[in-house]
C-alpha cells in the first residue's frame, strides 16, 4: 500500500470519473480505503427515514462520497494545472512537498 501524499485542505483536481476537470478542497482522508472526500464533488443520494422521536422529517439528502486517490491529482496554483507531488529534503534535514513541474514548495501555498 502506497503512502498518500495528499493532505487535508489541499486543492486537488479530478482526472477520471463523472467530475473530471473539477477542482475542490480535501475534507477528509480515508487511508484504509485509499480514498479521499473532496468538498462539493462526487455527490451521492442518502435516503433518511422519518423518525418522530428525534424530530427528523426524512427524505433524500445529498452528500459527498469518497473518491479513490488514483483519480485525483494535486492542483498547483502557480502552474494552474494538476501536478505530481515530490518530496525533497531541506538543509535542516526536514522533508517538504514540492510541485513536480515548477518546484515551488506546497506547504507555503496554503
Amino acid at each position: 500500500m502506497k503512502k498518500i501524499l495528499i493532505k487535508k485542505n489541499d486543492m486537488v483536481i479530478v482526472i477520471k470519473g463523472k467530475d473530471r476537470g473539477k477542482t475542490g478542497k480535501v475534507l477528509k482522508i480515508l487511508p484504509e480505503k485509499n480514498s479521499v472526500i473532496v468538498e462539493k464533488l462526487n455527490f451521492c443520494k442518502e435516503f433518511i427515514r422519518r423518525d418522530q422521536s428525534k424530530n427528523v422529517q426524512g427524505g433524500v439528502m445529498e452528500k459527498e462520497a469518497p473518491i479513490h486517490v488514483s483519480n485525483l491529482m494535486f492542483y498547483c496554483g502557480e502552474c494552474a494545472q494538476g501536478t505530481r507531488v515530490k518530496t525533497t529534503n531541506l538543509e535542516d534535514g526536514s522533508k517538504t512537498r514540492v510541485c513536480g513541474k515548477c518546484d515551488i514548495s506546497l506547504e507555503k501555498q496554503k
